[in-house]
Parts: structure tokens; C-alpha cells; sequence
């Protein structure tokens, strides 16, 4: 059952899923629609999941789950793999590499892989407070809180 995304509770576990590239605005509203009806039937052992999902910067997939209603299990986060791939083979684009960094550059958004970021920390191309995205955070308040965060606050900061 879809919730919007500003209604689930702090609690809510959520996966963040970052593009290689920046999706068009066609995309982006395609990827809406086709998000909107993936996380309307979602379930877990046939009960329905209340869940959501947010699209943020042209670039990130964020999908949420209320645990506290019914909690994720092993086959609806099969489900909801299977369904991003789909969504990597339909626009082209890689949403499951962890080995990729997304970071602020001015008020450009920059994605690269992790070998090239650590590259550009040792050439001081940026900083402990570049501010980059901490995909790992796993529920909504901590994504509030600890998901644009300067280098120095994220696991990042071992490169500095």
C-alpha cells in the first residue's frame, strides 16, 4: 500500500539506489509511475507492504518500508531487486554498484567510481567537507539526518 513518502514514520527502513548518470525529466516521471504501481502492490508473504519511495535529485531511487505495520522479507527485497534491475535495463543505467561515490560539486552533482574519488582526495580535488550522499543509511531519520553530509561525517572520511 503506498504512503506518501512524508507521512511513513522515522523508522522506516529504506534502501537508496544512485544512478550513473542524471535520468531527463521524462524519465523521471516515468520511473514515478512505474515506482508508484511496483510499491502499490508490494508484499511481503501476500500481505501488503505500506511503503513508499522518493526520487531526489534526478539521480537517486529511495524506497521505504513501514516496519512496524509488516516487516520487509527476504522475497519482497527480491522483489523490489528485480524490480531496479528492470529499471536498469530499461533506461541503461547502473542503480546497484555500492562501488560508486555521489557527491556535491558546487551545486553540481557528481558521480564517480570509488577508485576515481579516492583519486581525488589525494589530489585535494575534494575535501573532508565536500558534502557527498551516505547511502547507507537505513531509515528515514537517518536519512533526515546523516544522508547529505560533509566527507568527514560519512564513511568517506577514511580517504581524508
Amino acid at each position: 500500500m503506498y504512503i506518501p513518502f512524508e507521512n511513513m514514520p522515522d523508522e522506516s527502513k529504506i534502501w537508496i539506489y544512485q544512478s550513473n548518470r542524471k535520468f531527463s525529466d521524462d524519465e523521471m516521471a516515468e520511473i514515478e509511475s512505474d515506482l508508484k504501481a511496483f510499491v502499490e502492490n508490494w508484499a511481503a508473504h501476500g500481505t501488503g507492504l505500506e511503503a513508499s519511495y522518493l526520487l531526489q535529485y534526478n539521480r537517486f531511487i529511495i524506497l521505504a518500508v513501514n516496519q512496524e505495520v509488516q516487516s520487509a522479507t527476504g522475497c519482497s527485497i527480491d522483489s523490489s531487486v528485480q524490480f531496479i534491475q528492470q529499471l536498469e535495463q530499461k533506461y541503461d543505467v547502473d542503480l546497484l554498484d555500492k562501488m560508486n561515490v555521489t557527491f556535491k560539486l558546487g551545486e553540481h552533482i557528481a558521480h564517480k567510481p570509488l577508485v576515481e574519488f579516492k583519486k581525488m582526495a589525494k589530489e585535494k580535488a575534494v575535501s573532508a567537507n565536500t558534502i557527498v550522499f551516505n547511502n547507507l543509511v537505513n531509515t528515514i531519520g537517518e536519512w533526515h539526518e546523516y544522508w547529505e553530509v560533509p566527507a568527514k561525517e560519512s564513511w568517506h572520511s577514511r580517504f581524508f
